[in-house]
């Protein structure tokens, strides 16, 4: 039946709530709320049998037909989805449409090497698998097109499912009021049906999901910078049902984790704005273009020299500046043998695009202070004066002014930065060195609108949740020079090795703090001597230089 009984059953739902509106008098919520609850108990098994197929199934071909077959010089392919279709996505479409065909395969290029790549300098062998997730916002169609055939290349059919097609929101507000609408049924007996029901979907595709190499991704920036505002009237979530749906996404990933293993994927994530930006679009395109494509060879040694300093600490200070009220101290693991293991990892331009970074993974124990940043754009939500303490490396407690109350400012960073856990741990800290971005930042003055992926290579950063090796970190990983990257855990990840409930929170968000914010970044020995890295918000490390230059044009 596939997709004709899914409709059908959604069908049956509407006909049902029309029917009890049509008799207002008579309403009751119990009979709505019953009909929804029996509506996602009952096609449980459905749904999550359609969703696994979609998502590893490259004989599920309805949007990759779209893409290869469609004119796309017609944007009335763009219908085809079934999607909201807005100004951004016919805007982007008629711009790439612009673009010659050399140089849609040049950005398809960079999109589709850096995943290569990843898999090349993560040791892992691409020719075991057969299917590549590729996700995308509506109108980058002609990139994707000639990424297919890139792809195709690899041996790597594509697979391109309805999460991985997506559309700027006509009402940014009410998807937010929205967020939590699982209240209505998220009970125990339903978390179990469903762990189930998504255990026999993979167990019995056993094969393709092993296919499966990951997700390639295009993510998209420019869109006003979104204050919700909370409604008494939505659903949320009771501490009860934030506690069970936190277990079923640890215990969901988990469970993937044995049908596509993380030691044999990989992944490539790459960053372009859209028309909503303003009159500079097409300039911050060819920006963002720029940005993308920056020598990784040059950036490569530069961040080595950053990376043999940082492996010179015992831990790491991190102070703002001006009203920035950041003192943090990070703890560094002991390396047993220096000349073959760094704490760092050397990120280049391969599944993290653009380059820009060098990170670890924190000792927590010893970690600790305040982190403060004035704005932030988090989850496509804007933060104010966001402030975080943590002790041992985990979070105490945390405020920000967003709305009037406390209780309010508190709320919102607990249900959209640490998704309703009571404490996460820092999973990552990292330094910044694309300091090219930065500048095309100020110069437009768009540090805000400007997606993590861009704006973590901005600045020091800290992500709270797992750490960047989750599920991957029993697998040895080197930098450039050859050696071993020995920080891949911290003391909650290494619980997976007696209960991996504990060990995962399936969240990682970084929180960075511009260079204008920042003070000093020093690394400090064991014997109290100090390597300064960053200063006033300039990088003074010998070997550095060349990072300050862009900051001049400011």
């Amino acid at each position: 039946m596939g997709r004709l009984e899914e409709v059908v059953l959604q069908m049956e739902l509407f006909t049902q709530i029309y029917n009890y509106f049509e008799d207002v008098e008579q309403l009751e919520y119990d009979n709505v709320y019953e009909t929804v609850y029996s509506y996602e108990k009952d096609n449980t098994e459905i749904f999550t049998d359609l969703m696994i197929e979609d998502r590893i199934n490259p004989d599920n071909k309805f949007a990759v037909d779209i893409v290869m077959n469609s004119d796309l010089n017609d944007l009335r392919y763009l219908y085809k989805y079934g999607e909201h279709v807005g100004f951004n996505e016919l805007k982007m479409a008629e711009f790439l449409n612009s673009l010659s065909q050399e140089e849609i395969d040049r950005l398809a290029k960079v999109y589709t090497e850096g995943y290569r790549i990843g898999f090349i300098n993560t040791g892992k062998d691409i020719s075991k698998k057969g299917t590549v997730d590729i996700r995308y916002s509506l109108g980058f169609e002609r990139i994707i097109r000639s990424a297919i055939f890139n792809f195709k290349k690899m041996g790597l059919e594509p697979v391109i499912y309805q999460v991985g097609y997506t559309t700027t929101s006509p009402n940014r507000q009410y998807a937010y009021d929205h967020r939590y609408d699982d209240a209505l049924y998220l009970d125990k007996a339903y978390i179990k049906r469903k762990l189930e029901v998504s255990r026999h979907a993979y167990e019995s595709r056993k094969q393709l999901a092993g296919k499966m190499a990951g997700p390639a991704v295009i993510e998209i920036f420019g869109e006003t910078p979104f204050e919700p505002e909370n409604k008494k009237q939505a659903y949320a979530l009771s501490e009860e049902q934030q506690k069970l749906k936190s277990e079923y996404i640890t215990e969901y990933q988990t469970m993937v984790q044995e049908y596509i293993k993380g030691d044999e994927r990989s992944f490539t994530i790459i960053a372009f704005p859209i028309p909503e930006f303003g009159d500079d679009f097409e300039q911050m395109f060819k920006e963002t273009v720029k940005i993308n494509t920056l020598d990784s060879e040059i950036y490569g040694k530069v961040q080595q020299n950053i990376i043999d300093a940082l492996d010179q600490a015992e831990y790491v200070k991190v102070l703002g500046k001006g009203d920035n009220k950041t003192n943090m101290k990070v703890q560094m693991h002991d390396l047993k043998n220096p000349l073959k293991e760094t704490n760092f990892e050397n990120c280049l331009a391969d599944v993290n695009i653009p380059l820009g970074e060098v990170f670890t993974s924190p000792k927590l124990k010893g970690t600790e202070g305040v982190l403060h940043v004035s704005q932030v754009y988090l989850n496509d939500l804007k933060y104010n004066d966001l402030q975080i303490t943590f002790e041992d490396g985990k979070i105490k407690d945390y405020t920000c002014k967003n709305f009037d109350t406390e209780e309010e400012n508190k709320k919102f960073i607990k249900q959209n930065v640490m998704f309703n856990h009571e404490t996460l741990p820092i999973g990552e800290f990292a330094i910044g060195t694309n300091t090219t971005a930065y500048m095309v930042a100020k110069k437009y003055h768009v540090v805000y609108k400007l997606p993590i992926l861009i704006v973590e290579k901005m600045g020091p950063h800290f992500a709270v949740g797992d750490t960047c090796y989750s599920f991957e970190e029993d697998i040895k990983t080197y930098n450039p020079d050859g050696k071993e990257i020995v920080a891949r855990e911290n003391e909650v990840s290494a619980l997976r090795k007696t209960d991996i409930k504990k060990a995962y929170f399936g969240c990682h968000t970084d929180i960075t703090m511009p260079y204008d914010e920042l003070g000093e970044i020093t690394a400090v020995r064991k014997d109290g001597s100090e390597i300064t890295i960053i200063k006033d918000g300039r990088f003074v490390l010998e070997g550095t230089e060349l990072l300050n230059e862009p900051l001049e044009e400011i």
